[in-house]
């Protein structure tokens, strides 16, 4: 493997989502990843109804680039191989709950005899200790404890859910940022990392505006931003635009182009705190506006003056875009046929290989009898 983190070798044993993609990342930056699965296999190995010849499609999306191999850690014989493992390697991935954590030895105080400079990441739920360590965690849940359902969808709806496992995504990628924060502080430790506490630190803005001045986030009608306006979807004449204007240039240049120069001028529209305060007045007079003409050409006459506007496009546009082949964002799996998406990370002069996900134990005789001899 080439990449930043090659040189690097990673256990990993993780299931679903969260854990398997920090890993994903990981390999795809260069790094080793040893998958540790039970016999059955993980069940991500079980998961959609999509395959590719012998690959199922889920997993795939999640375990590119990984050598893997099988180990009851529950057993002797399996913490003999789990120590002999962590001896030679930089860092352990795992986002199963803590007493599962604990019980199979998959933590810096357990290991640190093997390789007192390994790295131990616990991805779980609310953190490895506490009163709700051991409630069970899902991405659903955490939106839903964290506020997120309750603050999203339009007003008059239900609480609705990121369309996407954003709390998993988010939580992989934090976990792989507080791998390679102990990897470059060159120390072995314990990594602490909670799905909850993720989500609250995405929350940002949004939560300062509550601790600091007990403003409560609501809903907006059409994705509307709470303290930009314009910023929102907006109807036209053959589908929905995304509008955003960050500011009172932008505004202006917007007016111009649209021949509503007045607005730029007027005092219900001209400020950005203007605006803000008469954001029924504003939204309505540009919804009127904006269904005159398509998503398309609105976007052809705005991004040629800088100003934020896309249309609402579909994934398999997006998959299929020219931005998206530009970066090369739609990958095929070594030898596989499997198509899944790229890595958002680009360092000029390393060349990811996105290589075939392992089969159950794949690597058992390479990694066990060569590794472990």
């Amino acid at each position: 493997m080439s990449g930043p983190l090659a040189g690097f070798r990673i256990l990993e044993v993780g299931h679903m989502l969260a854990g398997p993609y920090c890993g994903m990342l990981l390999a795809d930056l260069g790094a080793e990843v040893i998958k540790i699965e039970p016999r059955d296999g993980e069940i991500a190995r079980r998961m959609g109804r999509h395959h590719v010849g012998d690959h199922n499609v889920y997993f795939a999306s999640l375990n590119r680039s990984k050598l893997g191999i099988t180990l009851d850690l529950a057993s002797g014989a399996g913490q003999t191989a789990l120590h002999a493992l962590a001896a030679g390697a930089h860092g352990l991935i795992t986002n199963m709950r803590p007493r599962v954590i604990k019980k199979l030895g998959l933590t810096y105080e357990h290991l640190k005899a093997a390789n007192p400079r390994l790295v131990c990441v616990a991805l779980t739920g609310y953190g490895l200790e506490g009163p709700y360590a051991e409630r069970p965690a899902y991405d659903y849940v955490i939106q839903a404890m964290t506020g997120i359902m309750q603050m999203t969808g339009d007003p008059d709806a239900e609480p609705t859910k990121a369309g996407y496992s954003a709390v998993d995504n988010a939580a992989g990628i934090m976990a792989a940022l507080g791998l390679a924060a102990k990897l470059a502080e060159g120390k072995g430790g314990q990594v602490d990392v909670a799905m909850h506490d993720v989500m609250l630190s995405q929350l940002n803005y949004v939560a300062a505006a509550w601790l600091n001045a007990g403003e409560r986030p609501r809903r907006h009608a059409r994705s509307a931003h709470p303290f930009i306006v314009p910023a929102q979807v907006f109807p036209t004449r053959d589908g929905w635009l995304m509008l955003f204007i960050t500011h009172d240039a932008f505004w202006k240049s917007f007016c111009e182009e649209v021949g509503r120069a007045e607005w730029a001028s007027d005092p219900c529209f001209a400020t950005i705190e203007q605006r803000r305060e008469n954001r029924v007045l504003v939204i309505d007079a540009l919804t009127e506006l904006l269904m005159t003409d398509t998503a398309a050409d609105w976007v052809a006459r705005l991004a040629p003056r800088g100003i934020v506007a896309a249309a609402v496009d579909t994934l398999d546009n997006a998959l299929a875009s020219d931005l998206a082949r530009s970066r090369d964002m739609v990958v095929e799996l070594d030898g596989t046929g499997v198509r899944a998406v790229g890595n958002p990370i680009k360092i000029p002069g390393a060349s990811p290989r996105f290589g075939a996900p392992p089969r159950l134990g794949e690597h058992n005789d390479h990694i066990l009898l060569g590794y472990l001899k």
